[in-house]
């Protein structure tokens, strides 16, 4: 994919990896449409692209909302060619609610289908795009305490899956970003939390692997869209916990059981 003078969105561009991540794709020639819930975050990531000499707009919007999402097609900057799916959130600890649910799911999986439904056709058209799912090593893995975000980051890379093999042949690329541990207000709401379940999910995710910065993640993310590749691994480490995983899927769940034990109780 050609970045350099390309329109790129960035959902959830207001902190942490999205901000990185708009920064980086600025760098590399795109013009960015930073975009968050709040309009003043994401204002100021496009300041301080902008002061550096990129191109770049500050959007308030809602990943979850197909109107948002049309809107961000008729900007200044004109039709979108990447769109980074980033914006994500933790969720409940534990089994949460039916509400926990369908936040959860329209945040971290709905978004990126909505977003298919609207930029798919119109990247047909033109005949081609790149659409970028920030889902997480949880994908790949499992994310001990929380089922929401274990379940919706596997479900955001079937989904990235998908569209790669749906429409690869037509010019739409896909790359799926899954990190383990990044510096990112994300991380730090799970450190800081009381709950037992959210403590055990934070200790697994630190003890996984180093945590990275959330410009590694953009950088990788970057040259995975360069070079169209599909799985984007910052932690390489991670690769190998998936093939363990699949090589002995019983022995692998005796072994998440084991160090779950081992983490409730605070070893």
């Amino acid at each position: 994919m050609q970045i350099e003078n390309s329109v790129a969105v960035i959902t959830g561009a207001g902190s942490g990896i999205g901000r990185a991540l708009a920064a980086a794709f600025a760098v590399a020639g795109a013009r960015v449409i930073a975009t968050d819930l709040d309009a003043e975050s994401a204002e100021h990531t496009a300041e301080k692209i902008r002061a550096t000499g990129g191109k770049a707009l500050g959007v308030q919007a809602d990943a979850c909302s197909t109107a948002d999402i049309e809107a961000l097609t008729t900007t200044e900057f004109g039709p979108v060619d990447i769109y980074v799916a980033n914006a994500g959130i933790i969720g409940a600890p534990g089994l949460g609610t039916d509400e926990d649910w369908d936040s959860i799911l329209d945040v971290n999986l709905r978004s990126h289908v909505r977003t298919a439904q609207v930029l798919v056709p119109q990247w047909l058209s033109r005949g081609g795009g790149y659409f970028v799912s920030v889902a997480s090593a949880a994908g790949l893995l499992s994310q001990i305490g929380a089922a929401g975000y274990a379940v919706t980051k596997h479900a955001a890379v079937g989904f990235a899956e998908w569209l790669a093999i749906t429409y690869g042949d037509d010019g739409v690329g896909v790359s799926c970003v899954c990190p383990l541990g990044v510096d990112t207000p994300l991380l730090d709401a799970v450190r800081t939390s009381a709950d037992p379940d959210s403590a055990a999910g934070a200790a697994s995710i630190v003890q996984s692997g180093e945590v990275i910065s959330p410009q590694d993640v953009a950088a990788a993310t970057v040259a995975a869209v360069q070079s169209d590749s599909f799985l984007v691994l910052p932690h390489p480490q991670v690769l190998d916990m998936y093939r363990h995983k699949g090589s002995d899927y019983g022995r692998w769940i005796a072994g998440m059981r084991r160090y779950q034990r081992s983490l409730r109780a605070g070893r």
